[in-house]
């Protein structure tokens, strides 16, 4: 057993007198935009923020989206969500895809406003949000929430194409730290 013990001892590293040098450790800050990189995004129109993936968590970078003046306020629910979703499905710049941003939302997705018997703030995407990742859900709640699309309380409601059922979707702090595996907490409204 002594002979064991000695053997074992000697597996570790060992420490060297002769210099190493492996270069610099990496440098790299994920989820850091310079100035410039988040001036060219943010063009002509209305200001806002869109939730992108980075480091496994949710991280605002600022977008724009066009809304026609004298637009009703109804409409433009509706047209600012479906830019703040094609802000979502855009390919992060370079800069940001240096810095380890990413989107999980796909394109070709369109949101409409509320149908039938559909509570007034209700959105209607044209994919179920439960066929969407959890990351891609997690984008859409916490961007809308954070936006015009909103319910006063932040909360979103949404919903496939009619007559699928609503439900009250919330962006919590869990949801913007791990929105691979945390799912946005939602309930059930009537609707259609």
């Amino acid at each position: 057993m002594p002979l064991l013990a000695v053997l074992l001892a000697g597996c570790g590293i060992r420490s060297t007198q002769v210099p190493t040098d492996f270069g610099p450790a990496p440098s790299r800050v994920p989820c850091a935009l310079s100035g410039t990189d988040i001036s060219t995004q943010s063009s002509r129109g209305v200001p806002v923020q869109v939730f992108l993936l980075c480091s496994g968590q949710l991280v605002t970078v600022d977008r724009s989206v066009r809304i026609p003046d004298g637009t009703a306020e109804a409409a433009r629910r509706v047209l600012v969500a479906q830019g703040l979703l094609d802000e979502l499905a855009e390919t992060p710049s370079t800069p940001e895809q240096q810095a380890g941003y990413t989107t999980d939302v796909r394109g070709g997705m369109t949101v409409s406003g509320p149908r039938g018997k559909d509570p007034e703030d209700t959105l209607r995407l044209s994919t179920p949000p439960e066929n969407l990742t959890s990351s891609a859900l997690a984008q859409i709640v916490c961007t809308f929430s954070d936006s015009a699309a909103a319910q006063d309380d932040g909360s979103v409601i949404l919903g496939g194409p009619a007559p699928s059922p609503l439900l009250s979707y919330e962006c919590t702090p869990e949801v913007r730290s791990d929105p691979s595996t945390t799912s946005p907490p939602s309930t059930a409204v009537g609707g259609s």
